[in-house]
């Protein structure tokens, strides 16, 4: 099928076999699997995917290749639902959910953050992003890459960069190297912010600024004592804070607002 990729959907479509199987291979689809797929595009994935599963799921919004995906694939074992992925609700499709897919690079933040919501539906995720975005998932406090996404991806899941993609694999070329990523929702019990809304706007404070210090960027909710309290020095930037650090400030805010 001819279709001139589309820049509003962000479309760049994997074109090299090698890539493909090493990517099927790392999603490791079994047939007792419930797997949906993003953006499935011409179906690069789609197809091998469906070597290996007797139905899979996908969620398209681009009409002319929802169209080409209807005459190419039995209905009966490809659903394919049409719409936009940052408005689709996963809950909707079961539990243990493996969602995969060469997530849009202009929207793929947003996305993630959505899936973050469904993550109590979702046994594992394997991605294609920009590397500079992954870079950014999987990095360590102190570095340049850590920010507002690592900490808040870091808190709900595991994560792991798994290989690099070159642009010459995909038709048309990005300007960008590409990273797969796994992601695997933590067990409840391992979640322990008290109030997951009140980590969320912390850590958004704290890096809102990148270069100021903690004093300015988190006044909204601690003073001098509190700082102290926690063992944390005031004059240093958000991306010195572990995620445990910021889990502790979010505890401790939580449970001065509950004296």
């Amino acid at each position: 099928m001819e279709h001139r990729a589309r820049k509003r959907f962000g479309q760049n479509f994997l074109s090299d076999p090698n890539i493909i199987r090493k990517i099927v291979d790392a999603i490791s689809p079994r047939s007792g699997d419930l797997v949906v797929e993003i953006g499935p595009g011409l179906g690069a994935l789609t197809a091998p995917l469906l070597e290996r599963l007797p139905l899979l799921h996908v969620v398209e919004i681009d009409r002319d290749l929802i169209a080409h995906l209807h005459e190419q694939y039995d209905p009966a074992r490809l659903v394919i639902h049409e719409g936009d992925a940052l408005k689709f609700d996963f809950g909707t499709l079961g539990e243990r959910l493996k969602v995969v897919g060469n997530l849009p690079y202009n929207i793929s933040t947003p996305i993630l953050f959505h899936l973050a919501d469904f993550a109590d539906k979702v046994r594992e995720m394997t991605f294609m992003l920009q590397k500079e975005v992954v870079q950014r998932m999987v990095a360590e406090p102190g570095t340049d890459e850590y920010g507002r996404l690592s900490v808040m991806l870091q808190y709900r899941f595991n994560m792991a960069r798994l290989f690099d993609v070159p642009p010459g694999a995909f038709r048309p070329a990005p300007k960008v190297m590409s990273s797969i990523v796994r992601m695997a929702p933590k067990p409840v019990e391992a979640l322990d912010a008290n109030d997951p809304e009140l980590l969320g706007e912390i850590v958004t404070a704290a890096f809102g600024q990148r270069r100021k210090t903690l004093r300015n960027t988190l006044r909204a909710f601690l003073v001098e004592s509190d700082f102290s309290a926690l063992g944390i020095d005031p004059g240093l930037r958000g991306e010195r804070l572990s995620l445990g650090d910021f889990v502790a400030i979010a505890n401790h805010c939580s449970e001065r607002r509950s004296k």
